[in-house]
């Protein structure tokens, strides 16, 4: 069969054919279309950043929050309408409110290349934490957590000055020098380091995307203090909390704490003869005077209930409490009282803050112990320890100890530990084979 085109209907087929072949060589160049979860594909694939975003496929603006720079400013500078703004920020409620923004927190904006327009938000929150704004599809959006990097590292020093600033100028985090007295509350008294004390510490270094974050538990620690090694082990003990024991296995937590204030100085100890600063005259001092600046919080030194709370002439502002059929505590002069008569109080808890009222020359927190009714001295007094490790996980410990021992000691390097990536979290492994708290 034959047949032959008018020179108008061949025009005309020309013309489609060569629209079908430029629309195939524009849709080769044009932009792939996003990957969207109703079921469209893009046609490639990006890896996804910190954020868990396909950094690839956008303009990624990386900026900081300004000061005085609300939620509904980051947006508007970008386009983003009034309405979305508001179920952006009904979608991230309760997990995060957009007042919540900090001037100088680290923000990126994720731009459609070929639209010029924002897809996504992603605030970060602190140091671990991260929320993602999706603009097109609010309900989408959530909080993450940023993949966190674990090893086991180790801290050593000698004490020149205070703990703290021994464990900072050797490179250790701040908090690790509180961690490390937490941990001995119950056997130093770290007002009374002196020169020469030592400290050596494994714990677990974190690190996200290359930065140091705060450090997780201290897994073993030994503190040379007055010549004298003390040792502490965390430890697992069927409980379903770690708790930290000596290298015989028992606990290092006692009935009270060592001292009501983490970071202070003994300005006048317990004696039977003090001068008075104000009577100016000699007489027995039933306390020990802890000199710290004004507003300092002071804590419970073990559970109880509390028996007075209030002024009461030279003591000034007095919290009294009564921790069992032995023991209670006193502390004089505080600025205010946080807790009230017949509190029940938990060990560690603040009740007040150091101050200067009453019979007081300068800001200080007098602090008394009795036992039975009579007044004793809290630096020297020895008490008995808690539970130690039950028999059937000793072994356990035993090996848990052999282990960690060579680290303390500094005979050895020690081992990093496994590292953690995506944003489950898993605890820190111990050398007995079974996995330490979390704390």
């Amino acid at each position: 069969m034959s047949f032959s085109l008018g020179p108008l209907r061949l025009l005309a087929v020309l013309l489609v054919v060569a629209g079908g072949a430029l629309a195939c060589q524009t849709g080769a160049t044009a932009p792939p279309p996003e990957k969207e979860a109703n079921g469209s594909t893009a046609t490639f694939e990006a890896s996804a950043d910190g954020y868990g975003l396909p950094a690839g496929r956008y303009r990624v603006d990386h900026n900081r929050v300004g000061r005085a720079e609300t939620f509904s400013d980051v947006l508007d500078a970008h386009g983003v309408d009034y309405q979305t703004i508001l179920n952006l920020a009904a979608a991230a409620r309760p997990e995060f409110d957009v007042s919540d923004l900090r001037a100088g927190r680290p923000y990126r904006v994720y731009v459609n290349r070929w639209l010029q327009q924002p897809r996504y938000l992603a605030y970060q929150i602190d140091a671990l934490r991260y929320i993602v704004f999706d603009l097109r599809h609010p309900g989408r959006t959530h909080v993450s957590t940023r993949s966190v990097r674990r090893r086991w590292a180790t801290a050593a020093g000698t004490v020149e000055g205070s703990l703290y600033e021994s464990v900072v100028e050797n490179g250790g985090h701040p908090l690790l020098a509180l961690r490390l007295s937490e941990v001995f509350a119950w056997q130093i008294d770290f007002f009374r380091l002196r020169a020469g004390d030592s400290f050596r510490l494994v714990y677990e270094a974190r690190s996200v995307e290359g930065d140091a974050v705060q450090p997780g538990d201290i897994v073993a620690a030994c503190v040379r203090h007055r010549g004298e090694n003390y040792y502490a082990f965390r430890f697992e003990a069927g409980t379903g909390e770690a708790e930290y024991f000596n290298r015989a296995g028992q606990s290092l937590r006692r009935q009270l704490l060592k001292a009501p204030l983490q970071y202070s100085r003994i300005s006048s100890g317990y004696t039977n003869r003090r001068y008075h600063p104000v009577l100016k005259e000699y007489r027995p001092h039933r306390g020990v005077d802890y000199a710290a600046p004004r507003g300092t919080p002071v804590r419970s030194v073990g559970d109880g209930v509390v028996q007075r709370a209030g002024y009461k002439g030279p003591n000034g502002n007095y919290v009294k409490i009564r921790h069992n059929g032995t023991y209670t505590s006193g502390y004089l002069h505080l600025s205010q009282i946080s807790v009230t008569s017949g509190d029940r109080v938990q060990q560690g808890e603040t009740i007040g803050s150091v101050g200067s009222t009453g019979r007081s020359t300068g800001p200080h927190l007098d602090y008394r112990l009795w036992k039975h009714g009579t007044p004793v001295n809290p630096v020297t007094l020895e008490l008995p320890p808690s539970q130690p490790v039950p028999l059937q996980h000793r072994e356990a410990f035993r090996e848990t100890v052999r282990a960690l021992l060579p680290r303390l000691d500094g005979t050895t390097v020690f081992a990093r530990a496994p590292s953690e990536s995506g944003s489950q979290r898993r605890a820190p492994l111990d050398l007995s084979g079974g996995p330490l708290a979390s704390r």
